[in-house]
């Protein structure tokens, strides 16, 4: 199969909801806005978290410590997962195996090594790297 020979599955795209045209569509006259009110004008949606004047929970709610907002996320990895995934002698590259949503990714030291393995991630505990290098391996820090 060619990338240029797929096709979108059955039921996958569905045609534009077409508001506005004319009143024997359904979906005419107000267009699916109802009747005046902000809903009704252009512009006129709310904010998220807008609960009608009420105070808004995250202000209700008390607030307590430090929250870093340059903290880093790391998506994690143990070496008991790389050594299922990969055969002596391979460089294996973390990033490739972790979701986008995270700063980037840190091998833990759960499980063992039993490969030669060239490991390549953001961060690596003090036990993973001992791990890695134990089993002749290479931890490499990007």
């Amino acid at each position: 199969m060619k990338l240029s020979e797929l096709k979108v599955a059955k039921g996958a795209t569905h045609s534009k909801k077409r508001v506005g045209f004319g009143l024997g569509s359904g979906m005419g006259k107000t267009s699916t806005r109802g009747v005046k009110g902000a809903g009704a004008r252009s512009g006129g949606a709310i904010r998220p978290g807008f609960e009608g004047g009420q105070n808004p929970i995250y202000r209700r709610l008390p607030k307590r410590g430090f929250k870093n907002v340059n903290r880093k996320v790391f998506a994690v990895i143990n070496l008991s997962q790389i050594d299922a995934l990969v055969n002596a002698g391979d460089e294996f590259d973390a990033r490739l195996y972790v979701d986008d949503a995270f700063d980037g990714v840190k091998v833990l030291g759960d499980g063992e090594l039993t490969k030669k393995v060239t490991v390549i991630a953001d961060a690596f505990s003090a036990s993973a790297k001992e791990k890695i290098e134990k089993a002749g391996g290479e931890a490499k820090v990007l």
